[in-house]
């Protein structure tokens, strides 16, 4: 599997170009501020085809340039319905000190086409099978995107974890955002990222890649969580 990740203009946010290989159909998860000029570059290097966004919650700083991607490949935007209205009014999701940045007010237009996510069904997009789990805490639609490792020659390769601003390095995402829950994030936490296998590679909503084990050991927002008893799902 091809995975490319390069950072917006603006807050570290992560974009992901995600393809079965070069040549072939691929999915662009997270376009954030700024991020046109860089995505299409990335897709002329491996010539790739997208056929979808993913957006993993309708935060502004991962989906600004949802609308020109979306417009100008022709291609849906996938949101879970949670965050559904986010994508139609993304100023619902700020801060009061944020949105001081567009002086209160922001000219926007969603996508065209808005598909939405159904954790129940499976993602099957540009020759990938995608997992969806709803993982609400940072937002009320917040999710992960998760597909088995693609091995080459018949080698096993671990499964991959896209984990929005669920997961971070060393951290996990802000739940004093409008939408946002201390106690939905505590459950996503323990159902969805501590029961993923170790090897699993994450690929974070912002900042440096990372992996389940090493979240698990020394991540210290998992720490009480990895010792305490599975939490019922939603």
């Amino acid at each position: 599997m091809l995975v490319r990740g390069f950072p917006a203009a603006a807050f570290d946010t992560n974009c992901w170009v995600v393809a079965p290989a070069a040549g072939q159909e691929c999915v662009v998860i997270d376009p954030g501020i700024g991020v046109e000029e860089t995505l299409d570059a990335v897709l002329r290097e491996h010539d790739l085809r997208p056929v979808a966004v993913l957006l993993t919650h309708g935060h502004l700083d991962h989906t600004f340039s949802v609308t020109p991607v979306c417009g100008a490949k022709g291609i849906p935007a996938w949101i879970h319905p949670g965050d559904r209205e986010l994508l139609a009014d993304p100023m619902k999701g700020l801060s009061p000190e944020s949105r001081t940045l567009f002086g209160g007010r922001l000219e926007w237009t969603e996508p065209d086409d808005v598909a939405l996510l159904d954790p129940a069904v499976p993602l099957e997009l540009a020759g990938l099978r995608m997992t969806v789990d709803l993982a609400p805490g940072h937002t009320p639609g917040s999710v992960v995107f998760r597909t088995p490792g693609d091995g080459v020659d018949g080698e096993a390769a671990p499964p991959v974890m896209f984990s929005g601003d669920v997961l971070f390095a060393g951290s996990i995402g802000r739940t004093d955002l409008p939408g946002g829950s201390w106690e939905q994030m505590q459950e996503s936490l323990t159902r969805v990222v501590l029961t993923a296998p170790d090897e699993t590679v994450v690929y974070c909503g912002h900042g440096a890649s990372t992996t389940i084990g090493r979240e698990r050991a020394a991540n210290p927002f998992l720490q009480d969580l990895a010792a305490a008893p599975p939490a019922r799902g939603l």
